[in-house]
């Protein structure tokens, strides 16, 4: 099913499909965990001691364990999380008061430890709210199969243990209830608001970055949740427009957690955004520069380069290679393909003098590239490249041709250059991934797959319980 949520026909762009494990386990601890138990205060009448006054302060968590958690998505846009021998321990201070022989008022205070085994039944229900998913999980059960207490020491007087374990054990019942489930709640909502915030955090670097609200309601499934997404370009007033989406959740596979569907109309919106926000430049020099023209050791090879050259040192020359349109990418099953025209410029710096531009090359670059995701990096291999020259000039004095030489700059660029610029772009892709934390997250068996029009990344990953911890420190 699915709803939709405005007037935009830009269709699907960007779908995620979850599938939940065993960690769900970690959020209901945290709840437990982190739920402020209030004080509980009154008065109640006992046979020949009147009225017994008491109070239950400081109550707090002590010891937890959960032994199973089973989720079942259901059809019907709600999911039922079953949360089974739920082993939880509770301390505090019983304060309690009466009136003894001779109209004494006496008191006592004594620390009490509360021993429970819980399931907890949780429905989850779904909803949008401003574009976002949002989760609501007021529809929760607490069922209590033991509550024993134990006072401190053994000479309390028998009445004592047996009137509070008959109270607390139905006082203490509602205030666990209210309380736990209010906290599922609330944690409910911040996860779904910190996922959606990490999300689009990101997908967005500097003034460029993408529209993750919902495209249409999110839809619920046997065994899956599928959310999808509108992939909108965010950069400074451009706007683009997408045609319909030919994602089909029959496209994926069912044995991994998440998947994420990219249409080739998001990556070339980006990839728009990174040539106007001039990111597609690149300079090579000193070490670099030399590496890539002393490939060959050839007489005749040698011989250009000190033409080129002229003797200038490496240190004091400066190659630029830049974009001079959007690069399109076409999603294909052999990989990525990326066509662009591209300069390339060399200029040599000679003290005393003004610089020289050598040589100017315009090309039509085609590569296809296979990514992978390993060891948490991305790898880049290029599996095939074209190059068809369009414009070269030369200021070089020179007894051949400028045909040849341009043939020597062709093969520099298509041997050397090419895989230099995919050298340098693997570390900054990774950087940038990492600067958003992705490398935090325990991802397994990562898989990149291109088809026609669209790319599916699928994984399976943990969600480290010290990221859980420091988002509940930030939140709570």
């Amino acid at each position: 099913m699915g709803h939709d949520l405005g007037d935009d026909n830009h269709g699907i762009l960007w779908c995620c499909l979850y599938r939940v494990n065993q960690q769900t386990a970690q959020v209901i601890q945290a709840a437990f965990r982190h739920a402020t138990y209030p004080d509980i205060s009154g008065e109640k009448s006992m046979a020949f001691l009147g009225k017994v006054t008491y109070g239950l302060t400081n109550i707090q968590i002590n010891d937890l364990s959960i032994e199973n958690s089973e989720v079942d998505f259901k059809e019907d846009d709600a999911i039922d999380i079953a949360i089974q021998n739920v082993t939880a321990s509770f301390k505090g201070t019983l304060s309690y008061g009466y009136t003894g022989a001779w109209f004494v008022k006496l008191t006592h205070s004594i620390d009490f430890e509360i021993e429970s085994s819980i399931d907890l039944q949780i429905n989850a229900k779904l909803k949008c709210a401003k574009g976002r998913v949002a989760a609501d999980t007021s529809d929760c059960y607490l069922t209590f199969y033991k509550l024993t207490l134990h006072l401190q020491g053994d000479k309390q007087p028998g009445w004592l243990k047996q009137l509070f374990t008959d109270f607390i054990s139905f006082t203490l019942k509602l205030v666990l209830k209210g309380q736990v489930c209010k906290e599922i709640n609330l944690l409910a909502q911040l996860l779904a608001d910190f996922i959606q915030d990490r999300a689009a955090n990101f997908l967005q670097d500097g003034a460029i970055g993408v529209d993750i609200s919902l495209a249409s309601f999110p839809v619920i499934k046997a065994n899956y949740m599928e959310s999808h997404h509108k992939g909108l370009l965010l950069y400074k007033n451009y706007s683009v427009v997408f045609s319909d989406s030919m994602f089909a959740p029959s496209l994926l596979s069912e044995s991994r957690m998440l998947y994420f569907w990219f249409s080739d109309q998001v990556l070339n919106s980006l990839a728009l955004a990174a040539f106007l926000d001039e990111r597609l430049v690149l300079t090579i020099t000193g070490e670099e520069l030399r590496e890539m023209f002393e490939m060959e050791d050839t007489e005749a090879h040698q011989g250009i380069v000190q033409e080129i050259f002229q003797g200038t040192s490496y240190n004091d020359s400066l190659a630029k290679v830049w974009s001079l349109t959007p690069p399109q990418i076409t999603l294909q099953p052999e990989g990525t393909i990326v066509r662009s025209s591209v300069a390339v410029e060399l200029t040599l710096f000679s003290q005393g003098a003004e610089p020289t531009v050598v040589f100017y090359s315009e090309k039509e670059v085609t590569v296809t590239i296979q990514s992978a995701y390993v060891e948490k990096k991305l790898v880049l291999h290029l599996a095939d490249s074209v190059i068809e020259p369009k414009v070269f000039k030369c200021a070089l004095e020179r007894a051949g041709d400028d045909k040849s030489l341009s043939h020597f700059l062709q093969r520099i660029i298509s041997v050397a250059g090419i895989p230099e610029v995919i050298s340098r772009i693997e570390p900054a892709l990774t950087s940038l991934m990492n600067s958003k934390g992705l490398n935090l997250f325990e991802i397994k068996n990562p898989e990149i797959i291109t088809k026609e029009g669209y790319l599916i990344i699928q994984l399976d990953f943990g969600f480290p319980h010290h990221l859980l911890v420091d988002f509940l420190k930030k939140t709570l």
